[in-house]
């Protein structure tokens, strides 16, 4: 059975019923004015979530065209030994690259290895803007047990903006730890005070 298509919605999907609107957690008791502040801030850093989330399964999916859709028009990815892309297109062309070099030594199927990306922090810091840092771990289904499966240790620091209702990766500065340390000018950027109160 073939995957479904990128965009296209899953079958046997749920809709929600607009007309079953919760209007407080315990049932009777209304949200206040700063519940619902808090509320709508924690909806857009799940939708945050969700697309840093999709960024990994695409990448290993291989997935091409999916993974351009989540960059704005003017995305700038700076990937370590692998250069500085700007611009949707130029960054879509050098994945093209990188994918065919990885299928060209036997790498390259979908889903050979994994992005496991954990201890995602995100901060919004204005209506249509955001950042985020999160740790990669990346792997490879390699059979030989002798043979490390660890690909390298590294750590996505990302800015995020909001264009068109959807939010997008505006910028995204790969850090590598391990097995050698390559990190960007400026790391580690500064918390923003909003972060730690």
């Amino acid at each position: 059975m073939r995957p479904p298509r990128w965009g296209a919605e899953p079958q046997g999907a749920i809709r929600a019923d607009p007309s079953s609107r919760v209007d407080a957690v315990s049932g009777d008791a209304p949200f206040t004015a700063e519940e619902v502040a808090e509320l709508r801030q924690l909806l857009e850093i799940e939708k945050i979530r969700k697309l840093r989330t999709l960024y990994s399964q695409l990448m290993d999916l291989q997935e091409i065209e999916g993974l351009a859709d989540l960059l704005t028009e003017d995305a700038v990815c700076e990937f370590g030994p692998h250069g500085t892309w700007r611009g949707r297109d130029e960054i879509r062309a050098n994945w093209h690259n990188w994918f065919s070099n990885a299928a060209a030594t036997g790498k390259g199927l979908p889903y050979g290895g994994f992005h496991m990306t954990t201890n995602l922090w995100i901060e919004l810091v204005g209506p249509d803007s955001a950042i985020s840092r999160s740790y990669l771990q990346s792997v490879y289904h390699e059979p030989n047990p002798r043979v490390s499966p660890i690909g390298l240790f590294g750590m996505y620091d990302e800015d995020y903006r909001k264009t068109g209702g959807a939010w997008k990766i505006s910028h995204c500065r790969f850090q590598i730890f391990w097995p050698k340390r390559d990190t960007r000018d400026g790391f580690p950027r500064p918390m923003p005070r909003s972060a730690i109160g």
